[in-house]
């Protein structure tokens, strides 16, 4: 009867922790110039939660956050996507490590140019982590698609 009793308790636990989103995505093109678009990708974070930045110190054991854009032949990526928030510098007192996250809200942008002028569209994915001070649930993936018109 115990083991069912743990079994149980164990399922739902994992049911109520697949079922908790802390971070929702936005995802919005600006056009800057003549082919130039700004893609903005904005993380909203529930309070208590945190995901971690880009890039990370080299002994951190965080999960960075990575954006991946499709190959597009009409579109050339200009740099690599640039954070805008608040970076806190966290350290895990038990490790004596240091890692970069972000709490509250993170606004990713990627410049990107149209190799002519059409309106097309831009599309990728978002593999992030999302933990609180006491945990983390496992990496997750999300896709985007955005209009740059």
């Amino acid at each position: 009867m115990r083991k069912i009793a743990w079994l149980v308790v164990i399922i739902i636990t994992n049911c109520v922790c697949q079922a908790q989103i802390p971070v929702s995505w936005k995802y919005v093109s600006k056009k800057v110039s003549d082919k130039t678009f700004e893609v903005h990708i904005t993380a909203t974070i529930q309070r208590g939660w945190h995901l971690y930045s880009q890039t990370q110190p080299a002994d951190a054991i965080a999960v960075p956050t990575s954006i991946k854009f499709n190959v597009h032949p009409l579109i050339k990526l200009n740099g690599k996507p640039k954070e805008t928030g608040t970076l806190e510098k966290y350290t895990e007192r038990s490790l004596g490590i240091e890692q970069w996250q972000y709490s509250n809200k993170v606004e990713f942008v990627q410049t990107v140019t149209l190799k002519s002028n059409v309106k097309t569209t831009i599309k990728g994915n978002i593999e992030y982590q999302a933990c609180t001070d006491e945990k983390c649930l496992p990496p997750k993936v999300v896709l985007f698609s955005v209009r740059l018109e």
